[in-house]
């Protein structure tokens, strides 16, 4: 998808494309749905990325195999969307959740902060009421 052509989608729309590209393993179409200036936060690692860092992280990570969205909400041009992770490490399939708070510009990703979890832990002892 050329750049011109993301131009006018909404916030649902791009967060829907965004994860769809991430899902196919395109990181050229990655790239091209991020402004010049987009930085992204890993909350659960105060990790802070340009642009081209970014998607060569994504692009690098090991045993990443598949990502889908599970909600979105937006307005206007913000979007959070929720979404399942899979992936392998040491031939042990991986189960990740998460969050994603996109800003666009110039119909372009300028801003993402992500927040990412396992899945399948258990509560702490003592922390829920029975």
């Amino acid at each position: 998808m050329a750049a011109g052509s993301i131009l006018g989608m909404t916030g649902a729309e791009m967060m829907q494309r965004f994860v769809t590209v991430i899902d196919d393993h395109d990181w050229e179409g990655l790239a091209r749905l991020l402004h010049e200036d987009f930085r992204c936060h890993l909350v659960h690692t105060g990790e802070m990325f340009g642009k081209e860092e970014w998607v060569r992280f994504n692009a690098d990570y090991p045993g990443f195999e598949r990502m889908v969205l599970e909600d979105c909400v937006s307005e206007g041009e913000r979007a959070v969307g929720r979404a399942s992770v899979t992936g392998t490490s040491d031939g042990r399939p991986q189960r990740f959740a998460v969050a994603s708070f996109v800003t666009l510009r110039d119909g372009l990703i300028v801003d993402l902060t992500e927040v990412w979890t396992d899945v399948g832990l258990e509560a702490p002892a003592g922390t829920r009421l029975a």
